[in-house]
C-alpha cells in the first residue's frame, strides 16, 4: 500500500514540475514574442519612462494620494504590450486547463488553471476598457479597483470548483 502511495505521489510531482516547465518556457517565448511584435518601439525604454513618470497624485473625489504616472495616457505602447501580455497569458491557461483536464489533474490545480484564466481574462479585458492613448487619472484609479474586484472573482471561480467537486 505505501509503494503504491509512493509511486502515485512521484508521478504527480513529475507531472507538476513538467506543467512548472512548459509554463516558464512558455512565459519566457510570450515575453520575447512581445518584444519582438511591439519593434521598433523600445518596450525597455517605455517601461522605466513609465516609472520614471510616477508621482503622488490625489485621487479623484477624495483627499486620498497615490502613486500614479503623470500623464497616464503616454504609455500607451506599454499598455499594448501588456494587453498581449494578457491575451498570451489567457491562451496558455486554456492549453493548461486541457492539459490538467487530460492527465487527472487534481481538482485543486484544476481550480487554480480556472481562477488564473479569470483573472488574465478580467485583466485583458479592463487593460482595453481604461488604459489607452486617452487614459486620464481617473481612469488609471478605476482601473486599479477594477483589478482588484477581478482578483476577487478569480478566488470566487476557483472556490466554486472546488465546492462543486466536493457536492
Amino acid at each position: 500500500m505505501n509503494k503504491n502511495l509512493n509511486k502515485q505521489n512521484s508521478s504527480y510531482k513529475a507531472q507538476e514540475r513538467l506543467f512548472t516547465a512548459i509554463s516558464a518556457g512558455a512565459f519566457l517565448i510570450l515575453l520575447g514574442i512581445i518584444y519582438v511584435v511591439n519593434l521598433p518601439s523600445s518596450l525597455w525604454n517605455a517601461f522605466f519612462d513609465f516609472l520614471g513618470s510616477f508621482r503622488f497624485v490625489d485621487v479623484p473625489t477624495t483627499s486620498i494620494s497615490l502613486p500614479a504616472p503623470i500623464n497616464p495616457a503616454a504609455h500607451s505602447v506599454l499598455y499594448g504590450a501588456l494587453f498581449q501580455l494578457c491575451i498570451g497569458l489567457v491562451i496558455l491557461q486554456i492549453i493548461f486547463l486541457v492539459l490538467r483536464i487530460m492527465m487527472s489533474s487534481p481538482i485543486a490545480k484544476k481550480a487554480e488553471t480556472i481562477g488564473n484564466l479569470v483573472y488574465w481574462f478580467g485583466a485583458g479585458y479592463l487593460v482595453t476598457t481604461y488604459l489607452n492613448s486617452s487614459t486620464s487619472r481617473s481612469d488609471w484609479f478605476v482601473f486599479w479597483a477594477g483589478l482588484m474586484v477581478i482578483l476577487g472573482l478569480s478566488f470566487v471561480a476557483r472556490a466554486f470548483v472546488l465546492f462543486t467537486k466536493r457536492k
